[in-house]
């Protein structure tokens, strides 16, 4: 309640030349929204971090200011809405104003990226949606090989509600992030 928020759309974050590109849902109403960084100040964000950090795509575990010092390598994270949206769900509309920078994001890391990791079946849905890809399922660490010598890995969200009943265990969660580290450095 002390806090100035951010409380306007979350900038996406990280290397312009990423081999991983991390799609989540949306920022969150005191993560994201109030720090101004996307996955910064939530538990999401925490776990997301500390998934990162152990498989080299971070310099540090933690994510909690836009000031922290956190530093992505070869990893840029974007969303399907820029906003946080009311009851941490985007309707379809909300989504849909947000697709056009998710399509460009795609295209401007089109030469370098190798991995996208889709953080949750809405992420998932929007990720197909732009690309135009179809007859795909979602669920958690579902592996397709894309167009252009690209791999999707889909994973559940790290929201607390996956994470608190183990819909989402940390192993589940790093086995994600290790796969996409195997896949980068063998292609």
């Amino acid at each position: 309640m002390d806090q100035a928020y951010w409380a306007k759309p979350v900038p996406t974050f990280g290397d312009p030349k990423a081999k991983l590109l991390v799609i989540g849902l949306a920022p969150a109403a005191n993560g994201g929204n109030r720090t101004g960084r996307i996955f910064t100040g939530d538990s999401s964000g925490d776990w997301l971090a500390k998934a990162l950090f152990q498989t080299g795509f971070a310099n540090k575990p933690t994510s909690i200011s836009k000031d922290d010092g956190l530093i992505l390598k070869d990893t840029y994270l974007t969303a399907a809405a820029r906003c946080a949206p009311p009851q941490n769900k985007p309707n379809s509309s909300e989504i849909s104003n947000c697709l056009q920078y998710l399509i460009s994001e795609i295209k401007i890391l089109e030469k370098t990226t190798k991995v996208i990791v889709t953080l949750g079946k809405i992420a998932f849905d929007a990720y197909c949606k732009v690309c135009h890809v179809k007859n795909m399922k979602f669920g958690h660490d579902r592996i397709y090989p894309m167009r252009n010598d690209k791999t999707l890995i889909v994973s559940y969200h790290p929201s607390r509600r996956n994470t608190n009943t183990g819909t989402l265990t940390w192993q589940m969660w790093i086995n994600i992030f290790e796969t996409a580290r195997w896949i980068i450095n063998n292609k």
